[in-house]
């Protein structure tokens, strides 16, 4: 495994960007709570390994144009990217906690189901621009005041003039990765699948597991809190024969304009 940078000190600067804590790791990079001393206002600042540089650097520039392709109020924009020496860095909007810190705690029906909404709106506009995400988790939804929720890390997207990625890998997040892309095939309707899972967590309390039997875990709770059309729907999203899926977010988000009307009991 390539060494890891031991991080950066609260107060260090970067540039613009002065430290103030950090807030998360990943494989690829970093993430700290940073202060922009130009627009004087607090930023999330992802700080890539020095081995993701040395190594996958054109694969990090790709994230960065594949977010600047994507212009939706559900999809975490980047304020800006650049080179500080050496150093890329990438500044993001600062929200205030991941859904995964979120779920942590008891999450209102109607909630849910606003965040499902606003996810399928994010998938739907990234799918109509060949954009695939391949890593739709709790991890990477990030929660803004108001139940306004976005996703980010397109750091393994896929962009594609056709439905199915022959060059794929198996890449994703355990749990959340349909069978497909675990095999190496990711397609629009392996992030339909992760996008349902979700859906399926927020409102059971907990994620259904291989080999994703139907009834999951929790189905009670799910009938007690969602009308039949609703349940159809989560059931058609998380199917493991992807051939019976939605198509892609768009078929996904007109079988959701039609399905959650009702939804809730």
């Amino acid at each position: 495994m390539a060494a890891r940078s031991r991080g950066l000190r609260r107060g260090s600067r970067l540039g613009k960007y002065r430290i103030v804590a950090p807030l998360g790791e990943g494989g690829f990079a970093r993430v700290y709570r940073a202060h922009d001393s130009v627009e004087g206002r607090d930023v999330a600042l992802k700080v890539p390994h020095p081995h993701v540089l040395r190594d996958g650097l054109d694969e990090l520039l790709r994230e960065v144009r594949l977010t600047m392709k994507l212009d939706h109020e559900n999809i975490l924009e980047i304020r800006n990217a650049d080179f500080v020496g050496p150093q890329l860095v990438i500044a993001y909007p600062l929200g205030e906690k991941s859904l995964h810190e979120r779920l942590k705690r008891r999450i209102a029906s109607t909630t849910a189901a606003s965040y499902a909404e606003q996810l399928v709106d994010a998938i739907a506009h990234a799918h109509a621009r060949r954009v695939i995400h391949c890593d739709i988790n709790p991890h990477n939804v990030i929660v803004f005041p108001e139940q306004h929720v976005k996703l980010t890390d397109f750091g393994i997207a896929k962009l594609t003039a056709r439905t199915r990625v022959l060059d794929g890998s198996g890449s994703g997040t355990v749990g959340y990765i349909a069978p497909e892309q675990a095999m190496g095939l990711p397609s629009f309707r392996s992030d339909v699948f992760s996008v349902g899972l979700l859906i399926y967590r927020m409102f059971a309390g907990q994620l259904p597991r291989w080999p994703f039997d139907w009834p999951p875990v929790n189905y009670d709770r799910i009938r007690r809190k969602l009308r039949p059309d609703a349940i159809k729907f989560l059931r058609r999203a998380t199917e493991v024969d992807e051939r019976k899926r939605f198509r892609n977010g768009q078929h996904m988000k007109r079988a959701f304009d039609v399905a959650w009307k009702r939804a809730l009991r």
